[in-house]
């Protein structure tokens, strides 16, 4: 059986260069967001999130981009959840989309700010009716004493709002406005390629950096 440090892979499906890349970093995650649909990859929407907490901890999870346009990345989430709380200390989050089947890495950072009501009452209202009563009867990242007490909201949420839940006001979108973004192609022998866009007043900056 091999270790953990024997395992290799060597990258070789692709290449990414300055010449035919975009020059807007919004278009380049377009561009490779719709490849990695097209592969029909297993929920190639999923990110990792990293917070930092009011005392400088460092915080991962994984969340489900559900927007993106010029002004930013979209997810949804619970305002009073762990990565809610450190993100209303400090606003600034950073983004990674690991796309394994295509040997791609997408790195996003910014400031973070909420969406309007309008838009998460949006959002809200096309979430499937299970997954709009979960938002009222999960206290995430509190401590409850067994899955016994989710069902016991569940049923309660269900038998006090019935096919219309609304949005709950402790629930809603937030939006990552980039300042830095980083494209990386895996490549043979380590010799990756990784473009790196970063603000320069209005205007973004292009970069190659070493593997």
């Amino acid at each position: 059986m091999n270790t953990i440090a024997e395992l290799r892979k060597s990258y070789e499906l692709a290449e990414l260069d300055e010449a035919h890349s975009q020059a807007d970093p919004h278009k380049q995650f377009e561009l490779w967001m719709q490849q990695a649909l097209d592969a029909q990859l297993p929920e190639p929407n999923a990110m990792t999130l990293a917070t930092v907490s009011a005392e400088g901890r460092p915080s991962t999870r994984v969340v489900l981009i559900k927007g993106v346009d010029e002004r930013g990345i979209v997810w949804y989430t619970n305002f009073e959840s762990r990565k809610g709380r450190e993100l209303a200390a400090n606003p600034f989050a950073a983004l990674q989309f690991h796309w394994v089947e295509l040997e791609r890495v997408v790195r996003i950072e910014g400031r973070v700010e909420r969406v309007s009501d309008a838009e998460s009452d949006v959002y809200f209202a096309s979430r499937p009716l299970d997954s709009r009563i979960g938002a009222w009867a999960s206290p995430q990242s509190e401590v409850i004493a067994s899955r016994v007490v989710l069902l016991g909201n569940v049923a309660k949420v269900s038998a006090r709002y019935l096919l219309n839940p609304p949005r709950p006001p402790h629930w809603g979108g937030f939006r990552l406005v980039p300042d830095g973004w980083e494209f990386w192609q895996g490549r043979k022998s380590r010799l990756h390629d990784r473009l790196r866009y970063r603000l320069d007043q209005a205007r973004w900056i292009k970069e190659r950096l070493a593997p």
